[in-house]
């Protein structure tokens, strides 16, 4: 039997739980969400980290500088941060994993701030292990991120019930912990020309969350639209508690997309957005999702080893700082990109 079909016929039959586990009914999804106050923040790496690995592995977790940066978050009225876990980083060191995991909870939760964990990415480097990491090369746009589990799955599927084992024991450890906002589920699936070679793990990973049942909503956000991605944008929508997405565009697509999704009743996060050489702008979305009661998570905080200053595909290779940033609000000394950026947030969250 072929790896890949006998992949299918696992997951099929793992999937068959989310019959059993509904979803939160769209009263149960919007009374959270009301709770809450409007959700604003980044997609948080340390600047000191390349990657998920580096961020959270015991050699180079850094809290002092993890506690310095979101300091910073804070005082811009920050109260949510999108944070990657990598299976490897459990692989190697459960225990302490956790605890690190725990650790970082905790300084995000004395800095006011809740925390949005993601577990699979199909973003970059498909290949990946544990120890140092590679240094960034100059002028390259996450040219040390690693997906999650990439193309490892589709040649070793035995190697599902490790990642089964991997989401239920974070997910049962934190499941009633309220320093955890949302469970992102999946980062992009599909990307790197997966497409529905994706959905399984989709699939599973609902299906896996489910089973733990935990007080936070699951949320896998829309991101790529057309025909090669109907399938898996189907199932996403349909199954998330509360409905997330990616948007980098400019703000009538962007209003577009979200009176679109509006018909489903349910609390909207934007996940991703802020991409300025693409007229994704703070002064222009962050208002607008305000307004529309739409979370607010950019992509990027402090500039560091990520290199997200630069354009995805667009290298600079003496890696000298360009003069207009693609991510990023914060140099590693504090000061900001933009001086207007900083008064536009800090306008917005009140704290002027």
């Amino acid at each position: 039997m072929k790896k890949s079909i006998f992949l299918a016929a696992v997951l099929l039959a793992m999937v068959s739980t989310l019959q059993a586990q509904p979803r939160w009914s769209a009263q149960q999804a919007n009374d959270w969400y009301k709770k809450q106050g409007w959700i604003r923040g980044c997609n948080f790496q340390p600047s000191t980290a390349i990657n998920q690995l580096e961020m959270f592995q015991a050699a180079t977790f850094d809290p002092q500088t993890i506690d310095r940066e979101l300091g910073w978050a804070e005082g811009l009225g920050m109260n949510a941060m999108r944070v990657y876990l990598h299976h490897v980083a459990w692989t190697s060191d459960q225990a302490g994993f956790k605890k690190r995991l725990d650790q970082y909870l905790q300084i995000a939760n004395k800095h006011g701030i809740k925390t949005i964990l993601v577990f699979f990415d199909d973003c970059w480097n498909d290949e990946y292990h544990a120890g140092k990491q590679p240094a960034p090369k100059p002028g390259i746009h996450n040219s040390g991120w690693v997906r999650d589990p990439g193309t490892m799955l589709l040649n070793h599927p035995d190697s599902l019930g490790m990642l089964e084992r991997y989401v239920k024991d974070v997910m049962t450890n934190f499941k009633n912990d309220n320093r955890i906002l949302l469970w992102d589920l999946y980062n992009e699936p599909g990307n790197s020309q997966y497409f529905n070679k994706s959905l399984p793990l989709v699939k599973a990973v609902f299906s896996w969350a489910k089973a733990v049942n935990p007080s936070q909503p699951l949320s896998v956000g829309v991101w790529s639209w057309g025909e090669k991605f109907d399938e898996l944008n189907k199932f996403q929508l349909e199954n998330s508690d509360v409905i997330t997405y990616h948007h980098y565009g400019y703000i009538d697509k962007h209003q577009e997309l979200i009176q679109e999704y509006r018909k489903y009743n349910r609390p909207l996060i934007c996940t991703e957005y802020m991409a300025r050489r693409n007229g994704s702008l703070f002064q222009t979305i962050m208002p607008m999702l305000k307004q529309e009661n739409v979370g607010a998570i950019n992509w990027g905080f402090v500039a560091g080893k990520t290199n997200t200053i630069f354009a995805w595909s667009s290298p600079v290779p003496d890696g000298k700082e360009p003069e207009l940033w693609f991510h990023d609000i914060y140099r590693k000394d504090g000061t900001p990109f933009s001086e207007n950026e900083v008064k536009t947030i800090k306008s917005l969250t009140g704290k002027k």
